[in-house]
């Protein structure tokens, strides 16, 4: 089966919150705990984060090209939240899932697959002004696709590249402790 890579723009947005430091956060800065992150990919070039713990925060992720434009499958990302905005560097995450080998399931037509790798943080502005630092993720993804209905493939799993995902999920995930 053939199987595009994930949508990494969301995976980066889950380092951010593992680099927390006094310098990076402010005058709010949080007194420590654990932070978790959690991401997901909407279609297009942007999507939604959460993060919980020590800092709350919520918001977009945009992903981009290393100027900053707004670009589909970008090796950065932006990530704009209510108390400030940074960006990732995501090209070193994005290259452990260049050849990734999924689970597959042919007779159902699905699959899954894990990874994890590094990103950087940068650019912050507001309660993330100064963030810096590489930080691990680990994004996992699930999909099933369409199994031909008639003809000669009928019942087999339709691989083209055109075939349209029936079900997607995707989760972007992070955390640490001591902030």
């Amino acid at each position: 089966m053939r199987f595009a890579k994930p949508a990494l723009g969301m995976t980066l947005i889950i380092g951010v919150l593992l680099l927390g430091g006094a310098a990076a956060f402010g005058s709010s800065t949080p007194t420590g705990g654990i932070i978790n992150v959690f991401a997901t990919q909407s279609s297009g070039v942007g999507g939604t984060i959460v993060i919980t713990g020590a800092i709350g925060d919520y918001g977009k992720t945009y992903e981009t090209t290393k100027s900053g434009k707004v670009k589909l499958n970008g090796q950065y990302e932006k990530i704009v939240l209510h108390k400030g905005t940074f960006r990732i560097n995501a090209v070193a995450l994005n290259a452990q899932f260049a050849n990734v080998q999924p689970t597959t399931y042919a007779t159902t037509c699905s699959a899954q697959f894990a990874g994890s790798g590094p990103v950087s943080l940068f650019g912050g502005t507001g309660l993330y002004k100064g963030i810096t630092g590489t930080v691990n993720v680990t994004i996992t993804v699930a999909f099933t696709g369409p199994l031909y209905k008639s003809g000669k493939n009928k019942g087999q799993c339709n691989e083209s590249n055109s075939a349209p995902a029936l079900g997607f999920y995707q989760s972007i995930r992070s955390w640490a402790r001591g902030l």
